[in-house]
């Protein structure tokens, strides 16, 4: 895949970020009149009408969510990883593979962290300068040589540069709004076989059904939507890597040795998942078609093969 130039990516991404913002409002917005129609009794109020007043109080909630979850992102991460400051005296191979690229690329030095396992994988995070962080497993600096650590750095430092880390955290901001409100839903369920039935014939457990149908539709597209910024970047920072240090070889020798043991064990968040050079949690069906498609990451060997065509 032909790289398409830092600045063209940074526009594209600065645009998807936009078109998150709206896309992802509108969506719920779609499924709270869904939810209205839906339910409504005979006697109730127009929908329409009901719905034009809920707009405000969406928008607010999605507003307050957002800004919370913007704000303490960076400490939602590191606990969900596990990731803590690397020290500098112990680790001063590590930060002058990471300064020597920053100063060549006339980059801030991110932070940089390290997660306490011994498999082999990395990520970048923030949104930025101030926050911006490149985390990697104790087994990755111990089992990659210079070339193939300097690598996996330039990849992560290219998802930065690219603002792919920032579009990705918007992403998991407003994808967990309509994970919280599906699981609201499925749990609510539980509660409603005592319910009565109403006078006009529905009882709690059908509106719920329908609710919990409605939500899990709009959780569905909140993915497409993930997804449809999600794999590209690898590819692409694969390629920033290579320009960066002109060894695309050290790229596709990292990825090969990564592919063996890329499993960090404190990650649970399949959201999180997607932040990491490679898939982090354990996939029973890794070859599946249907696995596949909804795959965080493009396979390795692919990644690779086109790695190897920079040769």
């Amino acid at each position: 895949m032909k790289y398409v130039g830092l600045d063209s990516q940074i526009r594209r991404n600065n645009f998807n970020s936009v078109l998150l913002l709206i896309a992802f409002p509108v969506l719920l917005l779609g499924m709270g009149y869904a939810l209205l129609y839906f339910t409504r009794g005979e006697h109730q109020e127009d929908p329409n009408q009901l719905f034009l007043q809920i707009i405000p109080v969406v928008l607010a909630a999605v507003g307050i969510w957002f800004l919370i979850a913007w704000a303490g992102h960076a400490a939602f991460i590191r606990m969900a990883t596990g990731s803590k400051p690397l020290d500098r005296i112990e680790n001063k191979r590590v930060y002058n593979l990471v300064e020597n690229l920053c100063i060549s690329q006339g980059m801030t030095m991110p932070k940089v962290y390290i997660i306490e396992d011994d498999s082999l994988n990395a990520f970048a995070s923030g949104i930025s300068n101030r926050s911006y962080s490149v985390s990697l497993s104790r087994g990755i600096i111990n089992k990659l040589d210079d070339e193939e650590l300097e690598a996996v750095i330039a990849h992560e430092l290219t998802h930065i540069k690219n603002k792919d880390v920032r579009l990705l955290i918007i992403s998991i901001i407003f994808v967990g709004i309509f994970a919280f409100l599906a699981e609201l839903a499925f749990r609510s369920l539980r509660f409603a076989g005592s319910g009565k039935k109403k006078s006009d014939g529905k009882g709690s457990g059908g509106i719920i059904l329908i609710a919990i149908v409605i939500t899990a539709i709009a959780y569905f597209l909140s993915i497409l939507l993930r997804f449809g910024i999600s794999r590209r970047r690898e590819y692409l920072a694969d390629a920033g890597a290579a320009d960066m240090t002109k060894r695309p070889y050290a790229l596709a020798n990292a990825l090969r040795k990564i592919s063996n043991d890329p499993l960090i064990e404190a990650v649970e968040s399949r959201d999180v998942a997607q932040l990491f050079i490679d898939n982090p949690k354990p996939s029973t069906h890794r070859s599946a078609s249907w696995d596949n498609l909804f795959a965080t990451h493009p396979p390795v060997e692919k990644r690779i093969e086109l790695l190897e065509q920079f040769v």
